[in-house]
């Protein structure tokens, strides 16, 4: 499976680039596809976040998207750096107490927020302190309702105006000498079309979530133990926890570690973002079980060694094969993890005692016996106990993967 969408550039006057509109697509055609405001906005906002990432994106430029006012409401943008994204509030909003009063919120918390498609009517004016751009579709607007609108924000020279779907000369030269601010359109560029591989948590793991989360006591040892079992929810989980939201960064060792550091609070948001972007879950289950068997492997190895955390030997098995799960170099997704650098070091140079272990289970995996005996030496292992241990890893994988398929 994998995440698309597209990216159209919005210029200055000087033609150069001010930001990206980030805009969902569900396949390699580029055109919005036959959903819903609600479920492209969630959906856009997982990807941006769990399989692109915004810098990925966007380089160093802003980001516009699109939010409906439930997506506002469940607080989504909360979920983005304010200094990396425009919210634009969709023409199909209208205006209300309850759209004004999380515009407020929102600005009071440093976004930029802008209006998509805006129609002038009165009562926009009690958005107007709050409103930093106001896009103005050049397809469906005349001169005279321009200037209608240029006449209601004379008194707010705080808000710039958008010049969108400009297509012609013709138009781009209207715009420029009505003193537009910023310029988006056919005549500049088409959406460019990008794509990522996208990961899966099986819904009915995030129900299981979902319910836990919600007990008045949470327990925390049960709700590590449903991350650990399925390989795509960790990796969300934590790139979440590395997102530029979060100011204080700490290197996390384990599942329970980034639980810890993203709160109840951020922990609730997070899953039901995901269960509203209605991921499907077609996930390559062969290397979900092979994710899963490396991690229980190493986790009883380290038990077995005796000088090795456990969770943060699970983690790395964890996370060693999500290099070919994500086709992409397994440096490049360490990159975007807060794992701590001896997670890390493993799996990206193949050093530490960790290391050692990944080497084990690939030498177990090719049934290259000799090898394993060399290394089980060479980590100090009881030898008797290492076969055991592998067995007790596949079970286990199978175990969860029947789980996850019921």
């Amino acid at each position: 499976m994998y995440f698309y969408a597209a990216r159209q550039p919005i210029l200055t006057r000087d033609k150069e680039l001010y930001a990206y509109e980030l805009l969902f697509r569900d396949g390699v055609v580029n055109a919005f596809p036959n959903i819903d405001g609600n479920e492209a906005t969630s959906r856009m906002i997982e990807g941006s976040q769990f399989s692109f990432g915004l810098d990925d994106f966007l380089g160093d430029k802003l980001g516009f998207i699109n939010f409906t006012l439930p997506t506002l409401l469940k607080k989504f943008p909360s979920m983005l750096p304010k200094e990396q994204v425009v919210i634009e509030i969709l023409e199909t909003v209208q205006p209300s107490k309850v759209l004004l009063a999380e515009c407020v919120e929102l600005k009071n918390n440093g976004y930029i927020i802008a209006l998509d498609d805006y129609v002038h009517k009165s009562v926009w004016r009690h958005f107007y302190p709050y409103i930093d751009i106001i896009k103005i579709d050049f397809r469906t607007s005349s001169i005279e309702q321009m200037n209608e609108v240029k006449q209601a924000i004379s008194d707010y020279p705080h808000i710039k105006l958008l010049a969108e779907k400009v297509e012609t000369i013709e138009e781009y030269n209207t715009a420029m000498e009505m003193g537009f601010t910023y310029f988006q359109g056919y005549f500049f560029a088409k959406p460019e079309m990008l794509k990522a591989k996208a990961l899966s948590p099986a819904q009915t793991t995030l129900v299981e979530l979902l319910y836990e989360t919600s007990r008045p006591e949470i327990d925390l040892r049960k709700i590590t133990q449903v991350f650990e079992r399925d390989v795509n929810l960790s990796y969300k989980l934590l790139r979440y926890s590395n997102s530029a939201i979060f100011k204080r960064r700490a290197e996390v060792e384990t599942i329970k570690h980034a639980l810890v550091v993203l709160g109840q609070a951020e922990l609730k948001k997070f899953l039901s973002l995901l269960f509203a972007s209605q991921i499907n879950s077609d996930k390559p289950a062969e290397l979900m079980r092979m994710s899963m068997t490396r991690a229980r492997f190493c986790e009883e190895l380290a038990a077995i060694q005796g000088r090795t955390d456990t969770s943060k030997a699970f983690l790395t098995g964890l996370m060693s094969l999500m290099d070919a799960i994500l086709n992409e170099s397994i440096e490049s997704v360490m990159d975007k993890l807060p794992l701590a650098s001896e997670i890390k070091l493993a799996l990206t140079e193949k050093k530490g005692i960790l290391a050692g272990f990944i080497a084990l289970i690939k030498a177990y995996e090719a049934a290259h016996w000799r090898n394993a005996n060399i290394i089980i030496e060479k980590l100090g292992l009881e030898k008797d106990k290492v076969p055991n241990a592998y067995h007790t890893a596949v079970q286990w994988a199978n175990e969860q993967m029947k789980a996850l398929a019921d």
